[in-house]
């Protein structure tokens, strides 16, 4: 196993978004965690107060607008993100 990996993302800290582009970051930061929930529950996991891995609770299975605001700005980044890469990587966005 190799231990030394060190991440390289694009830099995309020059990528300024559109007002529009921004609503679709939260558009996707809820969908990014719709999809990490249905999969949590299909894996047999359950909302529970605590997370406890060995019974599978976790307490972010939670509809979005329920999440505490840590848990949905991690959504958002890598929805903002994953908008940015695209851009960064000459394609448009268009509604």
């Amino acid at each position: 196993m190799n231990t030394t990996y060190t991440p390289h993302p694009i830099d995309t800290a020059d990528v300024e978004l559109s007002a529009e582009l921004k609503a679709l970051t939260e558009q996707l930061a809820e969908n990014v965690h719709e999809v990490w929930s249905a999969g949590r529950i299909a894996d047999g996991w359950q909302y529970g107060e605590k997370r406890d891995d060995a019974r599978k609770l976790h307490p972010c299975l939670l509809p979005y607008n329920q999440l505490p605001e840590s848990e949905k700005e991690y959504d958002r980044n890598t929805a903002m993100q994953t908008i940015k890469t695209i851009i960064k990587l000459g394609y448009k966005i268009i509604k």
